[in-house]
């Protein structure tokens, strides 16, 4: 029987092992072997960048297999799998991802010197058309789990006003993807989404169980 494999996907602006620690700990903790998906977060566009993910699970998974993904990984997962329903993947967990858009980083884009630096990928997913306009199939088809984060500490503070809970980069609204299995909030930022080891055994728990851990 081949063991269960989590891919994990990272989000902008980052080489590929932003989520080590959380790999680590649900490899030493629940026997969960993963692998990370490294691609160009700004030179790449969105769909490249998902048939790209679609292939690398192909050629390099098999057996049951699930997906986390970072911020814009989370975006990147969900596109994957609407481009490719047929990828082996069971669920998907987003960490912070921005499925219904950005405030900051529309704020950004308004800038030239912005569009620079936010690249393809995280125009075309999250700004020009978010998740919650392409998501649908996915959400019907995969169990989909989003853990957003609720201490407000990142930069995107600095570019915009948000409304209502955020981890400093993305609000809390903008995770809340319409067909989802299960949401959760946790008093980390945006960073500490993949430092944290709260967050880790919840992302374990959905992967495990399909739904995440709550006080009784």
């Amino acid at each position: 029987m081949n063991p269960t494999t989590v891919v994990y996907v990272h989000g902008i602006w980052v080489p590929g092992g932003e989520l080590a620690f959380v790999k680590h700990r649900l490899q030493s903790q629940y026997e969960l072997s993963g692998v990370l998906f490294s691609y160009p977060s700004v030179g790449g566009t969105l769909d490249d960048n998902a048939d790209r993910l679609a292939h690398f699970i192909g050629e390099r998974v098999s057996g049951r297999t699930h997906v986390i993904g970072h911020s814009l990984g989370g975006v990147l997962s969900l596109r994957m799998l609407a481009r490719n329903p047929d990828t082996p993947v069971a669920r998907v967990v987003c960490l912070g991802s921005p499925l219904r858009g950005s405030r900051a980083a529309a704020a950004l884009n308004r800038h030239q010197w912005g569009k620079a630096i936010l690249g393809k990928t995280i125009t075309a997913g999250v700004i020009q058309e978010a998740a919650n306009e392409w998501a649908t199939s996915v959400t019907a088809n995969h169990e989909v789990g989003v853990i957003a984060g609720t201490t407000q500490l990142g930069l995107g503070r600095i570019m915009t006003a948000f409304e209502g809970e955020n981890d400093g980069t993305v609000a809390v609204s903008e995770t809340r993807l319409a067909g989802i299995k299960d949401h959760i909030t946790l008093p980390v930022s945006h960073t500490g989404l993949v430092l944290s080891r709260n967050v880790a055994d919840q992302a374990a728990a959905f992967l495990i169980r399909g739904e995440f851990l709550r006080d009784s």
